[in-house]
């Protein structure tokens, strides 16, 4: 499986085979909650994907939208003006994985089982499964000039991206980290409140073309922040499952995708 991924991991840099590097991957991901891996591609295979998503960009689905930090719907038994309810900016364009070609470098990485093994072991899950739908495995995202991703938690437990072109300005990917317990019930409004207020201190991940980047997100509020320039930031986003055929809700799909299938 490692020469399926040779001439597309760069396993000088990352090798995701090696015990030693898996385990510090796995400390670096407990201590900080992200863990961002540097030349995971080489420059030539960030080029080829770059140029491989601009040639695929006019069947991106773009929508604008605002949305609650929590991702839900807004609760009524709360003011109008309560932190649950109030609402942030997000505007993308994304292509899904039967949109990628056949032949794309992408499918080979996704489908690898080694490379679910080095992700299932770093995130602490016996294995990994492939999604159950031919849209949400794999998405490209474009982001270009005064775009962004607003803050917000993640449903799943984790999140794989990898950052294929830098806007020129903006784009910096922020977060707080264990801002609340999903699991306890714990939303922690006054804690949004004072990120959203601009009154926490934030931590930012520096991110360049290339680097793969584990996030728990669960509990930990991000966002990505507004682009600037001519230069559209694409970010490839890979999405698992801790359980085999697993396939994202109707609502989810038209909300992101625009469509079912």
């Amino acid at each position: 499986m490692s020469e399926c991924l040779k001439g597309i991991v760069d396993f000088e840099s990352c090798p995701i085979m090696d015990v030693r590097y898996i385990q510090q991957c796995v400390a670096d991901l407990e201590k900080d909650g992200v863990v961002a891996l540097k030349n995971f591609f080489s420059p030539t295979v960030v080029q080829d994907l770059v140029s491989e998503a601009e040639k695929q960009r006019a069947k991106a689905y773009f929508t604008s939208s605002t949305h609650n930090v929590y991702l839900t719907p807004n609760n009524k038994s709360f003011g109008k003006e309560h932190v649950f309810n109030r609402q942030v900016s997000s505007s993308k364009g994304c292509i899904t994985t039967d949109q990628l070609p056949p032949n794309s470098k992408l499918h080979v990485l996704y489908r690898s089982n080694k490379f679910k093994s080095f992700i299932s072991m770093v995130v602490g899950e016996s294995a990994l499964f492939e999604c159950g739908d031919k849209l949400s495995g794999i998405n490209v995202h474009y982001a270009a000039n005064n775009q962004e991703l607003g803050w917000h938690f993640d449903n799943s437990s984790f999140a794989i991206t990898l950052l294929l072109q830098k806007p020129l300005e903006g784009g910096a990917f922020e977060y707080v980290r264990d801002l609340r317990d999903a699991d306890a019930g714990e939303m922690n409004f006054d804690g949004v409140k004072g990120v959203l207020d601009g009154k926490t201190k934030v931590e930012e991940v520096k991110i360049e073309p290339g680097t793969l980047v584990l996030f728990r997100g669960k509990n930990s509020i991000h966002r990505v922040t507004p682009t600037a320039g001519a230069v559209t930031r694409i970010l490839v986003v890979l999405a698992y499952n801790n359980k085999p055929n697993v396939i994202l809700s109707e609502a989810a799909r038209m909300t992101f995708f625009g469509r079912l299938s």
